[in-house]
């Protein structure tokens, strides 16, 4: 099974009125306001992976720092994940330390999501290395058994819109002060795999995983042997950021590279398919 695990969806209505929406929440303007930004829809999203070979994709909206318009982004999840129930998981998007984000991770829950994600936390405004701040959001993910698909980015190299500061260091603190979560550190973790190679960090990093998302923005192909060598390739997931980048985009990245077909098959789905078994059942 080919899984993605990363991929941003908007309603339709959402997208005809994309402009006016930018000006609710200011982290998705900065993002979004060039012309050349992509927006897609749940059958935009499958024909693309029709064309890519991806059986399912984990799919979520945007998280706003409004409640209100992640519980909208929310309803539009719901609604196309009973849709198409064999090709789309749902997450859901909240604000961390908004006091109703439980009762919407709760909703979303009964009404069928698997997980929450992606939290950017520059857009939320919160600090995933202070347990103060994130604290009651993981107890609630662990209780409701929802994977945290958390974004998280390098501290050093150019600057890109979006570029937070919640980088290896904050992830790490993140996941170990949360160790019976599941989590998935996009974007690599900022590098946080890299740190793997320290014994005491793989011993204490064993839940966390880390996806793919906007790779080829960031790193050589290279960056897949350095996650051998990190011994992590069985925690590193596809996630494509469609529709910022096409899963085909990875597929060419992992021609350029050494790695096996069996390593391949994990990042491409057997790895996603271990930690989301009961959400593709």
């Amino acid at each position: 099974m080919k899984i993605d695990v990363h991929v941003h969806i908007l309603s339709p209505e959402f997208i005809r009125d994309v402009h006016r929406n930018m000006e609710r929440d200011t982290h998705f303007k900065m993002l979004h306001e060039n012309p050349k930004s992509k927006f897609a829809t749940a059958e935009i999203l499958l024909e693309n992976m029709d064309k890519t070979g991806i059986d399912r994709s984990v799919v979520f909206g945007f998280p706003y720092r409004d409640l209100g318009m992640c519980r909208e982004s929310n309803d539009y999840v719901i609604d196309v994940a009973r849709r198409y129930p064999d090709r789309l998981i749902g997450f859901a998007v909240v604000p961390p330390q908004d006091p109703g984000t439980e009762r919407e991770l709760v909703r979303c829950q009964e009404a069928g999501l698997k997980g929450t994600g992606e939290i950017i936390p520059a857009a939320a405004h919160v600090d995933i290395s202070d347990q103060g701040q994130v604290g009651r959001f993981t107890a609630v993910c662990r209780e409701l058994g929802f994977p945290i698909l958390m974004h998280t980015n390098e501290l050093v190299g150019h600057y890109y819109p979006g570029k937070g500061k919640m980088g290896p260091e904050q992830a790490y603190l993140f996941a170990v002060q949360n160790p019976d979560n599941k989590i998935i550190f996009a974007h690599w973790g900022g590098g946080l795999f890299f740190y793997e190679l320290m014994p005491e960090l793989q011993k204490s990093l064993q839940h966390v995983y880390y996806d793919t998302a906007a790779s080829p923005f960031l790193f050589r192909p290279e960056v897949y042997q350095a996650a051998r060598l990190a011994g992590v390739l069985d925690k590193v997931l596809l996630g494509s950021d469609f529709p910022l980048l096409s899963p085909a985009r990875y597929y060419k990245e992992w021609a350029a590279t050494a790695i096996t077909d069996e390593e391949k098959a994990g990042i491409w789905g057997d790895n996603a398919a271990r930690l989301l078994l009961q959400s593709i059942q």
